[in-house]
């Protein structure tokens, strides 16, 4: 599949990131739409089957298309290869992104805060370093990426609760709002923290330009998240990309 091929599949799948990538330099817009397109994929892939084992044996065969560089009838997998070739990109963290995944198949609740965590850093919070090693960034910038990535995970998971309650899932660990008032603070210290180390994590920080005001939506009403009703208007939508484009600063 050509690189044109992907960021269709983001722009008809996950249109909030397709937008970023279009507001970053030209030169890393393919890189980003790769590695958008696997994680489309691979985010789906629990969903499009109620059959528990087949939605183990597509996640299982993402593992082994990041394992084993070879030809492969996929339209993202081609790409997907040359990129982590032409980038350097750690094997080890596509694989851990993938197998978190699979706590999407069941309806089992996550077992404590602890598992929680580690689901948003192995998919959103390891989906942004690759993001932004792919665009340059150093290895230093590791811990950073990962807390940024955390935030911005958060932030769409909590969007994504009534879905996964209509689904049969028990997506939080405490429901109470006190304590999601308390997780959305988190989520704010954390995209606080790794806006430290923003210039070095460059572009690939565009993709979370809404996850700040709605995480702060979350700490001052927790009850939007049982409502659905976390957004941000057109007009700030598009101003706060806008703006971190001109600017730099996400």
């Amino acid at each position: 599949m050509s690189l044109d091929g992907c960021a269709d599949l983001v722009a008809r799948g996950d249109p909030d990131r397709f937008a970023a990538v279009m507001a970053a330099p030209v030169a890393l817009r393919g890189r980003l739409f790769v590695l958008y397109a696997f994680n489309l994929e691979v985010a789906r892939a629990p969903w499009v089957t109620k059959e528990p084992m087949i939605a183990e044996m597509r996640l299982q065969w993402w593992r082994d298309v990041v394992a084993e560089p070879r030809a492969r009838a996929h339209e993202v997998a081609g790409p997907l290869h040359g990129l982590i070739a032409e980038a350097a990109l750690p094997v080890e963290v596509f694989d851990r992104l993938v197998a978190a995944r699979r706590w999407d198949i069941y309806a089992d609740a996550f077992e404590d805060a602890a598992h929680f965590d580690r689901y948003l850093d192995e998919t959103a919070g390891a989906l942004m370093w690759l993001a932004a090693k792919a665009c340059g960034a150093p290895l230093r910038a590791e811990p950073f990426a990962r807390a940024y990535g955390w935030g911005l995970g958060l932030a769409n998971f909590l969007r994504a609760v009534p879905e996964l309650e209509a689904r049969g899932k028990l997506p939080l660990v405490d429901g109470r709002p006190a304590a999601i008032a308390a997780l959305a603070q988190t989520g704010l210290e954390k995209i606080r923290f790794a806006k430290a180390m923003r210039r070095d994590l460059g572009p690939a920080m565009l993709a979370g330009w809404q996850a700040e005001p709605l995480l702060a939506q979350v700490a001052a009403d927790p009850r939007l998240v049982a409502e659905g009703a976390m957004g941000l208007s057109e007009f700030a939508r598009r101003g706060r990309l806008t703006w971190a484009a001109l600017t730099g600063r996400w």
